[in-house]
């Protein structure tokens, strides 16, 4: 039973049609699985998988002062994408604590599409709120549309039957299309490490978009998918979960996220002069990759990680690699601690040999 208190997404009704366990997620009752997190796996590296991730926030800055605004907020340095261009971006705290880890979709020439995580949405806004504008600026929060992504090899074919313009959009590219007279933005990512698109429209055309995308995939056995295979495919990457892996308590240069770091652009931001004195001082840990010797040791969340008997660290996300048939692990270790080292993860009282590896875990670079 769905907590009354939780969101809903337009195609609640739909998941449950199709057999979907539906549960609480980030404030919303969301599909977790369908067919189950393995199957839908494999559909997604194989074929075609089709998400509902209405769950995510949707926020259109626009106006002269928009760029100044995410300047202040965002630590890459939007002056140098494009439009149709998209850069991930991370919001910090004073401390140089992660905030958020979001995308940032350049439309025009002076409109921005941010997608923030469900939990943070309302914050990010209430931080880009905060700043002052330097020009004339728009705020629009979009609680009335619905976000499905299509992702895996024959992505392109299903969404190039449905939505003009998707066969020729490159991977970090967005796009305005149309659907059934509406507007579609359109954009070439995902968190999956397949070819895949992002969909954001409104909530009244979402069960259509939803029905045609299935039947343009019924060629190539397109099958639905649920977070918990989300979940999987992105720890398969090496991607960062925010409030895992990602948290106020740690800065980008533990979580290994450096690059997206612009500490020379003229507007500063927030939480810079905090990355800039950890990167002098040296940082207290390392966000590394974990791969586990044995097919039985499945590490999960807050397993203590140890170099002989000396405890060196702790799991973020853990799980079951379906492609490697592994145990895989992202987790906080000392900063010492080596690419290649052997070490020990402890799982329900036993230890299980690993070794730290450079994450993505498999290579399925985005194409």
């Amino acid at each position: 039973m769905v907590a009354e208190t939780l969101k809903h997404s337009p195609l609640e009704e739909e998941h449950l049609a199709l057999g979907a366990k539906v549960g609480p997620f980030a404030g919303w009752a969301m599909p977790i699985e369908y067919a189950g997190a393995v199957s839908e796996h494999r559909a997604v590296r194989e074929r075609v998988g089709l998400f509902d991730l209405t769950h995510l926030g949707k926020v259109d800055v626009t106006g002269p002062g928009a760029l100044g605004m995410l300047q202040r907020v965002v630590t890459g340095d939007l002056s140098k994408t494009e439009v149709g261009h998209a850069l991930y971006n991370l919001v910090l705290n004073d401390r140089g604590g992660i905030v958020e880890d979001l995308i940032v979709y350049r439309l025009g020439d002076d409109r921005y599409f941010v997608v923030p995580n469900a939990a943070n949405a309302v914050r990010v806004l209430r931080m880009l709120e905060e700043e002052k504008a330097l020009g004339p600026l728009h705020l629009m929060y979009h609680q009335d549309w619905c976000f499905l992504a299509v992702q895996g090899p024959r992505s392109v074919e299903v969404t190039g039957k449905v939505l003009t313009g998707a066969s020729e959009l490159e991977f970090m590219r967005c796009t305005e299309t149309e659907y059934r007279r509406r507007p579609v933005i359109l954009t070439r990512s995902g968190y999956t490490g397949e070819v895949g698109f992002e969909l954001f429209t409104y909530q009244d055309i979402a069960v259509e978009l939803w029905h045609d995308l299935l039947e343009a995939g019924s060629p190539f056995d397109i099958q639905p998918c649920g977070l918990a295979a989300r979940d999987v495919l992105r720890l398969e990457m090496g991607y960062a979960l925010y409030g895992q892996d990602l948290s106020e308590d740690r800065t980008p240069l533990e979580a290994g996220l450096s690059w997206t770091l612009a500490l020379d652009k003229p507007s500063g931001f927030r939480g810079r002069d905090a990355v800039l004195r950890q990167q002098r001082e040296g940082i207290p840990g390392r966000l590394r990759g974990l791969l586990m010797a044995d097919r039985r040791h499945i590490p999960r969340a807050h397993c203590q990680v140890f170099d002989r008997n000396r405890r060196v660290g702790e799991v973020t996300s853990g799980t079951f690699s379906p492609t490697l048939q592994r145990g895989i692990a992202l987790a906080y270790l000392r900063p010492e601690m080596d690419l290649g080292a052997a070490l020990e993860v402890e799982i329900r009282g036993r230890r299980g040999s690993a070794q730290i590896v450079r994450p993505p875990f498999v290579d399925r670079s985005p194409r």
